[in-house]
């Protein structure tokens, strides 16, 4: 009689025991667990190529030994432009991008102008650029895949001048760049972006035996498309 009871009470327990599980696993059921979605980094080093179109004016001072000076436009220059560039950034914990590019371009932009008025009136005048290049700092903000950016810096350019009187020359002259431009990562390696910069240089200057003198400058700007690999 008392093994029949204990099992009896054994069952009962048993049942009770299942019973709770089973409304406990109704009342309390486990969610899956949340994956983060990760953000996209723009930290590291990346190389890549451009392609672009320049437009600019190049101008001639013109200073007499004993006199004012005077100005004259070379006409304006434009082309295509295409080159490469490497550079690193850095994103920071508040999404802002800091970094660092290096390019060199190559070009084909030129113009020749016949002066009019003042000391060298009648005579002719040209200037070309084969290839430039800046180092520049850039900074920006991310928003995951896009950065917009500002950049600024150093540039140079090798340009060959002729001037008044057969006065020619070919060298490099160093002066400084500013722009912005919109880069959206595609993949976590490969970039592409859409740029605008202004440059500027001052070119050569020239004494001649009568001690009158010439210089030039020139100014563009330049709308290009890139894409980056990033490592």
């Amino acid at each position: 009689m008392f093994k029949r009871t204990l099992l009896g009470v054994s069952a009962l327990a048993l049942m009770a025991a299942s019973a709770s599980a089973a409304d406990l696993a109704n009342r309390y059921p486990v969610k899956a667990a949340v994956v983060p979605v990760q953000m996209f980094s723009w930290t590291g080093f990346y190389i890549g190529g451009n392609v672009g179109y320049a437009w600019g004016n190049s101008s001639l001072d013109y200073t007499p030994f004993l006199g004012p000076t005077f100005s004259y436009g070379l006409g304006n220059a434009d082309g295509f432009t295409g080159g490469l560039q490497a550079g690193f950034n850095y994103q920071f914990a508040n999404n802002v991008v800091l970094g660092l590019e290096a390019d060199l371009q190559f070009a084909d932009i030129g113009s020749n102008n016949l002066l009019i008025g003042g000391p060298v009136g009648g005579a002719f005048a040209s200037q070309s650029l084969d290839t430039y290049g800046t180092i520049r700092a850039r900074m920006g903000y991310a928003f995951d895949r896009f950065l917009p950016y500002i950049t600024g810096g150093a540039a140079w350019a090798n340009t060959s001048y002729t001037g008044p009187f057969g006065w020619t020359a070919d060298s490099t002259h160093w002066g400084w760049t500013i722009g912005g431009g919109l880069e959206y990562a595609v993949t976590n390696n490969w970039t592409v972006k859409g740029e605008y910069q202004y440059l500027s240089f001052d070119g050569d200057s020239h004494t001649y035996l009568n001690g009158d003198t010439v210089k030039t400058k020139y100014d563009m700007s330049v709308l290009k498309a890139g894409v980056n690999y990033k490592f």
